[in-house]
């Protein structure tokens, strides 16, 4: 059962006599647990609630539309805690945060919900039966996997979590009931990587057709890693490598299944110095969020939105110098970018700076580790002109803080100039370079 916070004035729930304080207990006989419950069997069009009040139940019937919202509302999006994380992964990013950050970086989520509403990555050590059975009944789909080795043994001693290496078995149940799989591995220098990844790239690829991806991306490390599992980056070499190991496995899945399937992060690309691939590579950008074809993406979107210039110039108002803070991986694409619109606009000035992190440490290297105060060091001294802009990626969901909790707001006042956030899209960065 869950407890109500509020219900909405006028609405289907206080229509039927609900209130604020009650729990609601179940729908249509099944019990609910949370929002996947909520969401799944309010869609009936009638549908008996049972609900609880000081101590007492009652049942109201209400008559819907198939996707009517009845107006109740909960403590949390979830409708309860977030799950959290049970295994003790080698590589565990938050383990490497260094000590007096807020609170919130510091939890560890492995929720499948969160995986099904927001893209999340789950390990899959958190279900259980019940919990595999409600997937299949429902068919949410798709479900995010960080898999990372499909070894038994060395998922355990990779995730240090006794039932990393059983619940693999969930995936070809899942693949079998129709869920699509999304997933991920963490490539660790010594641990899964060579005949290991070729191993796991086999046995996900029997997956097919369930399996839509499977993003390679290399593991993190910052300064922070004092009495932890000894990992070491890639070198150049090894990064370029690794890319012919997936892409010659990618090649056969895309002769076999019409997809390529795997996919390396762009970071290998940076990191070996080699070329990122065009945009058919990454066919539908199934695993942008991980890194995955993002600065060609970029470029493209760039390009298309260069095509509509003449569009924007009517309310560009020349001279304009602008800056750009970045990190140090898509600062040469944000450069080269800059480069071909100042070409076009007469009046346009932009400079890139590439921001090397401090805080984490310098081989952490992508936009959304910056901190504030890394953008500030590197640029209290430097000419910014009308405007600073930053990627979005750099601050927290709620877009107000930078990891380290300075605000944009400070920011901007401490280096003396107006900030603007932008996404990763090529429209959006046209317009923000000509500040319209």
């Amino acid at each position: 059962m869950v407890h109500i916070q509020a219900v909405l004035s006028n609405s289907i729930a206080a229509r039927a006599g609900i209130r604020a304080g009650d729990l609601l207990i179940s729908a249509n006989g099944h019990p609910i647990r949370d929002v996947l419950d909520y969401r799944f069997y309010l869609t009936d069009t009638r549908v008996r609630l049972v609900l609880s009040r000081n101590g007492e139940e009652y049942a109201v019937l209400v008559n819907k539309g198939e996707y009517d919202d009845v107006g109740l509302e909960f403590e949390t999006p979830l409708m309860d805690q977030k799950h959290t994380c049970r295994n003790r992964c080698v590589f565990c990013f938050i383990d490497q945060l260094p000590r007096g950050m807020r609170k919130t970086l510091y939890f560890k989520d492995d929720d499948d919900r969160l995986s099904f509403l927001h893209g999340n990555y789950v390990t899959l050590t958190n279900l259980g039966e019940e919990d595999i059975q409600r997937i299949i009944e429902m068919h949410i789909s798709p479900v995010n996997v960080s898999v990372h080795t499909t070894n038994p043994a060395l998922r355990v001693q990779m995730m240090k979590n006794k039932r990393a290496g059983e619940v693999l078995s969930y995936l070809p149940r899942l693949a079998e009931a129709g869920i699509a799989l999304c997933t991920q591995i963490v490539l660790c220098k010594g641990l899964n990587d060579g005949a290991e990844l070729d191993r796991s790239m086999e046995e996900l690829a029997r997956l097919f057709p369930a399996l839509r991806s499977c993003a390679v991306v290399p593991v993190g490390l910052t300064r922070h890693r004092e009495g932890l599992y000894p990992l070491s980056p890639f070198s150049p070499e090894e990064c370029a490598a690794v890319i012919e190991q997936v892409n010659r496995f990618g090649n056969a899945c895309l002769q076999k299944h019409g997809s390529r399937l795997f996919y390396c992060s762009d970071e290998f690309y940076i990191r070996a110095g080699l070329p990122l691939p065009s945009e058919d590579y990454y066919e539908d950008y199934s695993q942008i969020e991980n890194g995955v074809g993002m600065i060609t993406s970029l470029e493209s979107e760039f390009d298309f939105e260069l095509d509509c210039l003449e569009d924007h110039l009517p309310v560009f108002r020349a001279p304009r110098t602008v800056s750009v803070a970045t990190g140090v991986d898509a600062a040469e694409t944000i450069s080269r970018l800059a480069r071909r619109l100042e070409a076009r606009v007469e009046g346009l000035r932009i400079t890139v700076y590439p921001i090397v992190n401090r805080f984490f440490g310098e081989s952490v290297t992508v936009a959304g580790l910056i901190t504030g105060g890394d953008i500030l060091d590197h640029l209290k001294d430097k000419p910014l002109g009308d405007e600073l802009l930053f990627p979005s990626v750099m601050l927290r969901a709620d877009g107000d803080l930078f990891l380290d909790d300075l605000s944009p707001a400070e920011l901007s006042s401490r280096l003396g100039v107006p900030l603007r956030s932008c996404k990763n899209d090529g429209a959006e960065l046209i317009r923000a370079f000509l500040g319209v």
